[in-house]
C-alpha cells in the first residue's frame, strides 16, 4: 500500500472538486455547469441568504461570475430543447442532484431521513395522503400554503375531513422524502411541489436499482468528488449508513475502482479513486461558502488543510469568533483566510464585517488576492463595491488595498 503525503492528498482533493480547472475566459455556459456537476455531483440547498444562496456559491467559486439563471433553468424548468439536469432530493442534506442519479438515491441505499417520523401520520391518515396527491396532480407545481387552503379552508375538498395545516405540510414533506413528490419549480425560495413522474423522465424513473448497487454507485460518486478520502468521508457525502458504506467500499476496492492508500498524518485508512489526478500545483483563488462540498465535512477540512472551521450562525453574537456567515478563502491550494460576508442590498455594497488571516499567511498578498475576489463577487451580486469593517487582523490590509480608511 502506497503512502501519499498530505500535500499530494490536498492537491488530489482540490482537483477532484474542480479547482485545478481554469475558470472560463468568456461567458459561463451550460457546458461549464455540467463540467462542475461531473466533479462535485451535488449542490447543497440552504435557506440562509445573508450573502448569496448556498446553491449559487459553489459555481461562483469554481467558475467565477456567471448568470444564476443557469442553475435555475437546470433545476426548475424544462423544455424539449433544454431538458432538466437537476432534481431536488435529500442527498447530503437537501440538495440538487443530477436527474440521472435519481434511481441510486431511491434504491434503498440511503436511510430515510427526518421525515420518517411523519410516516405514522401518513399511516393514520391515508385520506390526507390521497387528498394532497390529488391537489398536486390538479394544480402542481403548487406550494404547501395553497395545498393547505384547498384542504383546510371553508371550501375544503374532503367533506367531513378537516385537516390541520401543520398536518398538510408534514404530509407534503413525507411524500417529498419518499420520492412521490419533488420540486417542480421554485417561487423565490418557496418549494412548489409536483408529482415526481412529471419531473423525472420515464426512462430514469423506471430504472430499478437494488440497495447494494445503489450504495456502490453513490460511494463511487463520492470518491470521484473527493479524490482521496476515508470511508467516513465517503459515507458522509450522501449520508449513507456505516454498514452500507463499508460494504460498498470493500466491493469497489475488489473491482479496482478504489485504491487503498495511506495519507501521512491521517489516523484512518484512505481510498483513492482510480481516475483521481494529482496536479503539480493548484493555482487560483476562491471564496467558499459554508456549504461548499470541499469544506462541509469539518473534520476532513481540518485534516486536509489544518483549518479549524465551524459555522457560527447559531452561536450568540458575543460568543462568535469570526462572524455570522464566514467564507474561507482558498489561494493556490491553501486555505489562507476567512471573511464574514453580508450582501447589503439597501446600501448596494458587499459588507465584510471581519477579515482574518491564517497563521503564517502573507498579509499583503492575501489581502490583494482577496480584494480582487471580493470585488468580483460584489459585481456578480449586482452590488456597487466592498465595504470592509474593523474586525480581524486582515481588515486593515484589506481596507488599504481597496483604498478605504478606518
Amino acid at each position: 500500500m502506497r503512502t501519499m503525503s498530505l500535500a499530494v492528498a490536498r492537491r488530489t482533493a482540490l482537483a477532484a472538486q474542480g479547482f485545478a480547472d481554469p475558470r472560463p475566459d468568456g461567458p459561463v455556459t451550460r457546458r461549464h455547469l455540467q463540467r462542475v456537476l461531473a466533479r462535485i455531483r451535488l449542490i447543497q440547498l440552504d435557506s440562509v441568504n445573508v450573502a448569496v444562496r448556498a446553491h449559487y456559491a459553489p459555481l461562483f467559486a469554481r467558475l467565477g461570475a456567471y448568470d444564476p439563471a443557469l442553475i435555475d433553468e437546470a433545476a426548475w424548468s424544462h423544455s424539449a430543447r433544454r431538458p432538466r439536469l437537476l432534481v431536488e432530493y435529500w442527498a447530503h442534506e437537501a440538495s440538487l442532484v443530477p436527474v440521472q442519479d435519481w434511481p441510486l438515491l431511491q434504491s434503498g441505499a440511503k436511510r430515510p431521513g427526518w421525515w420518517r417520523g411523519y410516516g405514522r401520520l401518513a399511516e393514520a391518515s391515508p385520506g390526507l395522503v390521497d387528498d394532497v396527491l390529488a391537489v398536486v396532480k390538479e394544480l402542481g407545481p403548487v406550494g404547501a400554503g395553497t395545498i393547505e387552503k384547498e384542504l383546510t379552508g371553508p371550501s375544503k375538498r374532503s367533506p367531513g375531513a378537516w385537516w390541520e395545516r401543520s398536518e398538510v405540510k408534514k404530509i407534503c414533506e413525507w411524500l417529498f422524502g419518499m420520492g412521490q413528490l419533488t420540486t417542480g419549480t421554485r417561487r423565490g425560495f418557496e418549494r412548489l411541489y409536483d408529482l415526481t413522474e412529471r419531473v423525472i423522465p420515464p426512462d430514469v424513473l423506471s430504472r430499478q436499482v437494488d440497495a447494494a448497487e445503489g450504495a456502490r454507485g453513490l460511494i463511487a460518486r463520492s470518491a470521484e468528488a473527493l479524490g482521496v478520502a476515508t470511508e467516513p468521508d465517503l459515507r458522509d457525502y450522501y449520508r449513507l449508513s456505516p454498514q452500507a458504506s463499508q460494504q460498498a467500499v470493500a466491493e469497489l476496492v475488489e473491482e479496482g475502482t478504489l485504491e487503498p492508500v495511506r495519507v501521512a498524518g491521517w489516523r484512518h485508512q484512505a481510498y483513492r479513486h482510480h481516475r483521481a489526478r494529482t496536479p503539480r500545483a493548484v493555482p487560483g483563488r476562491a471564496l467558499l461558502c459554508p456549504f461548499d462540498p470541499l469544506i462541509w465535512e469539518r473534520a476532513r477540512t481540518e485534516r486536509l488543510f489544518g483549518f479549524h472551521y465551524r459555522i457560527e450562525i447559531y452561536v450568540p453574537e458575543p460568543q462568535r469568533t469570526y462572524g455570522y456567515y464566514v467564507f474561507p478563502f482558498l489561494l493556490d491550494g491553501e486555505l489562507v483566510a476567512r471573511v464574514d460576508l453580508k450582501a447589503d442590498r439597501t446600501a448596494g455594497v458587499l459588507r465584510v464585517p471581519g477579515a482574518f488571516a491564517e497563521p503564517d499567511a502573507d498579509h499583503g498578498r492575501v489581502a490583494a488576492e482577496l480584494a480582487g475576489e471580493l470585488a468580483l463577487m460584489a459585481e456578480w451580486l449586482g452590488l456597487g463595491g466592498v465595504a470592509v469593517g474593523e474586525r480581524g487582523d486582515l481588515a486593515g490590509a484589506l481596507r488599504a488595498v481597496l483604498g478605504q480608511h478606518s
